[in-house]
């Protein structure tokens, strides 16, 4: 129970991290819902593996971390050097 009431509110939060997505006002806006999707996304990861007792998805959490540090990191110079 205590599981589809998180996967719920994670999937909630994704969802509102979509709408700011596609609504943002500016594109500050749009990156950081993406790296907010990002993070949720690194704790169903976690999640999942804590419920499977699978490590594996602990390894998977950590690169897809890095690699969305680093997409945060290339979409805000690029947004830096256009203004």
């Amino acid at each position: 129970m205590t599981n589809l009431i998180f996967f719920s509110l994670v999937g909630l939060g994704i969802v509102f991290s979509l709408y700011r997505l596609i609504k943002g006002d500016t594109h500050f806006d749009r990156v950081v819902s993406i790296d907010v999707i990002n993070v949720c996304i690194i704790g169903v990861l976690v999640a999942y593996a804590l419920i499977s007792k699978n490590e594996l998805y602990l390894d998977v959490a950590i690169v897809y971390s890095i690699l969305g540090f680093l997409e945060t990191i290339v979409f805000a110079k690029f947004l830096e050097g256009r203004s």
